[in-house]
């Protein structure tokens, strides 16, 4: 399935009108949302969802709290989100606006059903990219590396999701984001692993390596709260070393700069059995066993715990 974030214009497109007061059928003019603060327009292009309108009002609202909880509050305060249909069943693909205002286009099977609702991973990583400012094409492994990661761990986060669930994705995938032969470091290589999954193992090294100097009093997710408050999110242009000088200030270490310095121009060797060994991450036949006698199974375990000291949460800064 494709992850794609575009920072660009669009223009309306007017909608058809869209009769008839059967659950398949929807008014054409948008629906109007109000979710804890953010307004939202809901437009659907098309009519002939099979379950109606009501599941896929619920699904925005669902994933609008996700990814609000998880940076403290949501990246934008006006949303416009526009749903098409095609044959079949669950959610398609999406893609983000943010030049003109903040736009996502989002494609749904017609068949869609509240549980494929309840269990879509779409939604909340597109909503992920509004948080973070556009970093350039050359960059995408980070934006999208960042939505990768923060879309299972929100959802964790919000109980959408099991943790070890998040963790066995993980396991499963991030080997498709290590280097391979001629790589010349993530700013170079825009392989699809590289660019998704690379970006993702970024991030999870970033987590893990500020928990460590931080005494696991933050984490990444701080680092990303601080960035979004600090530049607006998607609608500002920022050059990635400002990304990371304000992340890594927010957080009082130096991991994110150092960490991309290694790694943006050269390929960074991982040795991720060893990392998961020592988060206490066990491959187990499509699945992972945790065990917490782990060196860093506090580190793993407070990534996908949402933030409960609210000094922390909002200076994202630890106490000296």
């Amino acid at each position: 399935m494709s992850r794609i974030c575009i920072r660009a214009g669009w223009s309306f497109v007017a909608m058809l009108g869209l009769a008839g007061p059967s659950a398949a059928a929807m008014d054409a003019r948008p629906q109007l949302l109000n979710v804890d603060g953010v307004r939202v327009s809901l437009e659907f292009l098309d009519s002939d969802f099979t379950n109606g309108a009501e599941p896929l009002v619920l699904w925005v609202k669902r994933s609008l709290g996700i990814v609000a909880a998880y940076y403290g509050h949501f990246p934008v305060s006006d949303l416009r989100i526009r749903v098409s249909s095609t044959s079949g069943g669950g959610v398609r693909h999406g893609t983000t606006f943010a030049a003109h205002g903040a736009l996502i286009r989002i494609t749904v099977g017609r068949d869609v059903t509240p549980a494929q609702l309840l269990n879509d991973w779409v939604l909340v990583h597109e909503m992920t990219h509004l948080a973070l400012p556009d970093v350039g094409p050359e960059h995408a492994w980070l934006s999208e590396g960042v939505a990768v990661y923060v879309e299972g761990i929100a959802r964790a986060q919000a109980g959408n999701r099991p943790a070890v669930d998040v963790w066995a994705e993980e396991a499963g995938s991030m080997p498709r984001g290590l280097p391979q032969e001629d790589d010349a470091g993530l700013d170079h290589t825009h392989t699809w692993g590289r660019t998704y999954w690379g970006g993702a193992l970024f991030c999870l090294l970033a987590d893990v390596q500020i928990r460590q100097r931080t005494g696991n009093k933050v984490g990444l997710q701080s680092a990303l709260r601080a960035v979004l408050r600090a530049s607006g999110g998607l609608v500002s242009d920022w050059p990635i070393e400002r990304v990371f000088a304000v992340g890594d200030a927010a957080v009082g270490t130096k991991v994110l700069e150092e960490l991309y310095a290694r790694s943006k121009d050269v390929p960074l060797a991982t040795d991720l059995p060893a990392l998961w060994q020592s988060l206490g991450i066990e491959p187990a036949g499509g699945t992972v066993k945790l065990h917490d006698d782990a060196p860093l199974a506090k580190i793993r375990d407070a990534i996908m715990r949402a933030p409960v000291d609210s000094t922390l949460a909002g200076s994202d800064r630890p106490t000296p």
